[in-house]
């Protein structure tokens, strides 16, 4: 397997048989709660990491011009753009950003439509990125609502 297609497909986790997106999306839980356990400012450099290579590797294997399942590090940075709205590790807070996120990735409402029709490494990504930048925000808006649920 080419080094661009390993790093697109976050290390083989977007072969899965079934929800290849679902697995990205966990494998950037993952990721995204030990950085988050080092501090916002970990995740974020994170966030970018997984950025820069998705923008690096998708054109790379050929298949920018669309969204084959198996690249998956726009899931995996979406998802750590969505724990960046929680203000530390909990359970029930990973678990709903995981979902929101989810929700938000399938469902594609817009704006996340509109980047998701461009054509190219940017669109992959950036579909994520908002629906990731979606959850934080609703996240943060939870916390103001519910100050005392570790939201």
């Amino acid at each position: 397997m080419k080094i661009a297609a390993l790093a697109a497909s976050g290390c083989g986790v977007g072969y899965a048989r079934w929800a290849p997106g679902t697995f990205g999306s966990v494998l950037g839980g993952v990721i995204g709660c030990v950085l988050l356990d080092h501090g916002h400012a970990v995740l974020a450099a994170g966030v970018v990491v997984a950025s820069v290579i998705g923008l690096v590797a998708i054109p790379r294997t050929g298949k920018a011009a669309v969204d084959p399942g198996w690249i998956v590090i726009d899931e995996v940075a979406g998802q750590m753009i969505a724990l960046l709205g929680l203000p530390f590790l909990t359970g029930s807070g990973v678990l709903l950003a995981f979902l929101l996120f989810r929700l938000f990735d399938i469902r594609k409402p817009w704006p996340i439509s509109l980047a998701d029709a461009r054509a190219d490494e940017w669109g992959i990504m950036a579909d994520d990125w908002i629906a990731g930048a979606f959850v934080a925000v609703i996240l943060l808006g939870l916390r103001l609502v519910w100050p005392g649920s570790g939201l």
